[in-house]
């Protein structure tokens, strides 16, 4: 009797298609995919999608949050352009990004190369952290005591008394407070800067620095032709994150100065907020908030425009 020593090349009688039990395979992996974003996308169109859209018509409508919405058409953009205190929020918006970005990133680079080759470095760490995790209510607090511009003011007291200095009212005095602001801005957010940087160089290849040290450079040559270089994605992430933070300022600002009683401190945000929640205008307060987000919007790209000469990502 001949034995059948052949081997099967097609399925066996009753038995799925490999591809059929892939594909079923693949169909339950996305509905289970599915369930577990659910929640997660739901959160992101009730509370950003749908707010989001709704602005945009506001923006087109004029309404007290109470009585019929009347269309506007863009009556509502021209009154906030025109306004001569939304130009000056612009314009003072501008001039914290102006100190607030050089400055804090500037100065977090500099720490974060110095502590790179320290011991105890994640010590140093957790210090300049903890006013990135303190709440920024509290942070306005401490220094609105501190910045006070009279006999309890911390600095102003210290100034006078040690060296004889007459320091101007910094929270009162409109071409001083926007500088008091930055300050203010550049310690409570210079933490996040410096854990950032350091996370970058930390993953610059150490065989590069010691080729470039055996070849006679010196520590400012390598800072800027290796370090610099090699580091510049970090430095473009932080400095969009950056502008983009200076350009939503508010929760300090608001503690620390009402903007009210100081145009000094006037800001977008701040202006899209007094136009919705103090003179009940939501048309404009929207109409503010869409031009903010357009100038956010064309100040990122410009950003992302100059990374192609500026940004290196390869090593």
């Amino acid at each position: 009797m001949a034995l059948d020593t052949g081997a099967r090349t097609g399925p066996r009688p009753g038995s799925a298609r490999p591809g059929a039990r892939a594909g079923r395979v693949r169909h339950r992996d996305g509905w289970w995919a599915a369930f577990f974003l659910a929640p997660q996308v739901s959160a992101l169109v009730v509370f950003l999608v749908g707010p989001l859209c709704f602005a945009v018509v506001l923006a087109f409508m004029h309404w007290d949050g109470l009585g019929q919405k009347e269309w506007a058409g863009l009556a509502n953009f021209a009154a906030v352009l025109t306004d001569p205190q939304f130009g000056r929020a612009v314009w003072n918006t501008v001039k914290l990004a102006l100190l607030t970005v050089p400055a804090g990133l500037g100065l977090a680079l500099l720490i974060a190369v110095a502590l790179n080759n320290v011991r105890g470095s994640g010590f140093y760490r957790v210090l300049y952290f903890l006013p990135v995790v303190t709440s920024s209510v509290a942070v306005a607090l401490m220094w609105q005591i501190i910045l006070a511009g009279d006999e309890f003011g911390v600095l102003n007291t210290s100034l006078e008394q040690w060296f004889g200095i007459t320091a101007p009212d910094w929270l009162g005095d409109p071409d001083w407070v926007i500088v008091a602001i930055a300050a203010v801005t550049i310690w409570s957010s210079l933490g996040l800067n410096v854990v950032i940087f350091l996370a970058g160089l930390q993953t610059i290849p150490p065989q590069i620095v010691e080729a470039a040290r055996m070849d006679g450079a010196g520590p400012v040559r390598i800072f800027r032709s290796v370090t610099l270089p090699l580091l510049s994605p970090t430095i473009f992430f932080s400095t969009v994150v950056a502008v983009i933070s200076s350009f939503q300022a508010f929760d300090q600002i608001y503690v620390l100065v009402n903007p009210q009683d100081n145009d000094g401190a006037r800001t977008i945000v701040y202006q899209v907020y007094e136009l919705g929640f103090r003179d009940f205008q939501f048309g404009l307060s929207s109409a503010a908030a869409l031009i903010l987000l357009v100038l956010t919007l064309l100040v990122t790209l410009v950003q992302f425009a100059a990374q192609k000469r500026l940004v290196h990502y390869d090593s």
